[in-house]
């Protein structure tokens, strides 16, 4: 492993949650050690903002370390899950029932990237997440014909660009806890989703959770620890 990376492998047992790696401004080599030492701890790895790209070069070079001997006989390859713009390894395991169901709504389809690193990091965890899109609130038509279905999920995580309204109306409208994530997407004076991540946060809807732009993962993570806290209760 990279003499600069110092890996968290106590994570999941001090808080349930395995280590997310940044990896938009990580090289190559950098990507495919942390991976490689996650793998070898036993622990699932997640790398986040992760180019088809470079998860390409990611894979070459570990199947490299495979042919030094440096991995297990029979070891599956990493997953890149392109919309999401992350690295797996291995897959993500099957949804845990018993924890809950999650709910991430978007308000169009520019917000679906973020929505996708929101959902995978739930899965990683074993949380199953119900993905509903094109419920912003420029057509408010479209939000209130989903709400009996949203009733039935533990936790919203809403992301919009824009103005941000969307986690607003729904934390007016639905007595779960609703997390909001700012999007960087909209014209002017949106300035790249600082527009909707004030107005998640002068929000006039009592208890409203919010993340930083883009931060799908935060947001996942977020939701996880609501999760946990109910089923310790």
């Amino acid at each position: 492993m990279s003499e600069d990376a110092r890996l968290d492998l106590g994570r999941r047992g001090r808080i349930g949650m395995v280590e997310a790696v940044w990896g938009e401004h990580k090289s190559v080599e950098q990507i495919a050690a942390v991976m490689l030492e996650m793998r070898r701890a036993g622990e699932l790895a997640l790398v986040t903002r992760v180019s088809a790209e470079k998860a390409a070069a990611v894979e070459r070079r570990l199947q490299l370390q495979e042919r030094l001997g440096a991995l297990g006989d029979g070891e599956a390859a990493p997953v890149h899950h392109p919309l999401a713009r992350c690295l797996t390894w291995p897959a993500p395991p099957l949804a845990d029932p018993s924890i809950g169901r999650v709910a991430v709504l978007g308000g169009g389809s520019s917000d679906l990237t973020v929505a996708a690193e929101a959902r995978l990091a739930l899965a990683c965890h074993g949380v199953a997440s119900d993905l509903v899109l094109d419920v912003g609130v420029a057509g408010l038509h479209r939000l209130l014909g989903q709400l009996e279905g949203l009733r039935q999920a533990r936790v919203l995580i809403a992301c919009a660009g824009m103005e941000g309204a969307l986690p607003t109306v729904l934390a007016g409208l639905l007595p779960q806890p609703v997390i909001g994530v700012p999007v960087a997407v909209g014209y002017g004076v949106s300035a790249g989703g600082q527009a909707a991540l004030m107005g998640m946060l002068a929000s006039c809807a009592p208890g409203l959770t919010v993340v930083n732009i883009d931060n799908g993962y935060g947001a996942a993570m977020a939701a996880l620890r609501i999760l946990q806290l109910d089923r310790a209760g």
